[in-house]
């Protein structure tokens, strides 16, 4: 089921998104493609600071 929101931008940020739009691509499409961007951008942080972490600081598998 979908839905229309509106979703409140300053002037600056609606002028930043369409510069970051292809042509014929929605808001919609653009604003999914931003979030996937920054869910990956998390689990690569994530990885990177667990790869960083001291390894005593974690368990060894064969003690699972």
């Amino acid at each position: 089921m979908s839905a229309d929101k509106r979703i409140p931008v300053t002037e600056e940020t609606r002028k930043e998104l369409h510069e970051l739009k292809e042509p014929g691509q929605t808001y919609d499409e653009l604003l999914q493609e931003l979030a996937q961007q920054r869910r990956r951008q998390d689990l690569e942080q994530r990885f990177q600071e667990l790869e960083e972490a001291d390894s005593g600081d974690l368990t060894s598998l064969s003690d699972v």
